[in-house]
């Protein structure tokens, strides 16, 4: 069975459990089914694991430092964890009993605000982007160019359609809708974001997704970037820095870190930067922006 076929049984099991489930809020239901579906994704592609009813302490040891590998919180994979034995105490014959986050022996330590750097190093950006162009992969190549020159989430990349991609063309900016439904205006401000617009739009039907084949599922293309991303870490990384675990998602971080440098370097208030930041990255948390800021000395002394 391919990894498609795989994923799509194994959701089929996960929304036979959801059918049935008449606890919690509809936000909840929906963040735990959402959460159990990207475990399931993972367990198709790593695991080809065919029975949800099969998962054991290894899968989730392995998914945890999966997520950890791709930037996600401590809080985020908690909610995770608890989603997928929420879903894991609705089967009628579960092979294995789930070992709690003590048990797990994997650290989910708090992570702390703005002592991180995740920032890329030019170098290390530009041969990702020459493995991308090796395979032919002009979808990872927009993707890329987004999340660097523009900040978006790995999620806002893959969301984009046709109409998107063209209303950004006619105003020179990106129109993104992001983590609540908040909508905010990103300029495009780097000549190969337009130029690869340009060319995938040439390619795709309108009325479709831009970076997502039609039948696959998005988790699934934004899985498959994020293991691209790890396919090539060691040999794209600065050799000189120990332990570097570059992440997509910290592209986002050397996009926040420039502007706020350049506007800085441009006569604006550290004050005002901080927060011209914050709304590009679609953040009102000072606290969180500093997170993005934590590779730019004083880029976290303000908006507290």
């Amino acid at each position: 069975m391919t990894t498609k076929g795989i994923y799509n049984t194994l959701v089929t099991q996960l929304d036979k459990l959801a059918r049935h489930n008449r606890q919690g809020s509809f936000r909840t239901k929906y963040r735990y089914y959402e959460a159990v579906k990207r475990f399931c994704a993972y367990l198709a592609a790593h695991y080809h694991l065919q029975k949800l009813e099969n998962i054991s302490g290894k899968h989730l040891v392995s998914y945890v430092l999966y997520l950890q590998e791709q930037g996600k919180s401590a809080s985020t994979i908690k909610t995770d964890l608890s989603a997928i034995r929420f879903f894991h105490d609705k089967m009628s014959h579960p092979r294995y009993a789930l070992p709690s986050n003590e048990e797990l022996g994997v650290a989910l330590e708090r992570r702390r605000f703005g002592q991180q750097d995740r920032t890329w190093t030019n170098q290390e950006f530009g041969k990702l982007i020459g493995r991308a162009m090796a395979e032919e992969r002009e979808d990872y190549i927009l993707a890329l160019y987004l999340a660097r020159y523009a900040g978006l989430r790995i999620h806002e990349c893959f969301r984009m359609d046709t109409a998107a991609a063209e209303r950004a063309l006619r105003e020179n900016a990106l129109t993104v809708k992001g983590k609540g439904g908040k909508i905010r205006i990103v300029p495009i401000e780097d000549d190969r974001i337009t130029m690869m617009l340009q060319r995938l739009l040439e390619k795709t039907e309108r009325g479709h997704k831009l970076l997502v084949p039609d039948g696959v599922p998005t988790d699934r293309v934004i899985n498959a970037m994020q293991q691209f991303i790890l396919r090539h870490r060691d040999a794209i990384c600065d050799p000189t820095a120990a332990d570097r675990r570059i992440t997509f998602h910290g592209l986002r971080h050397t996009y926040a870190a420039e502007k706020y440098t350049s506007l800085v370097d441009g006569g604006i208030t550290p004050l005002d930067a901080h927060f011209t930041v914050s709304r590009l990255l679609g953040h009102e948390r000072p606290d969180v922006t500093n997170i993005y800021l934590a590779s730019v000395k004083g880029g976290t002394a303000h908006g507290e």
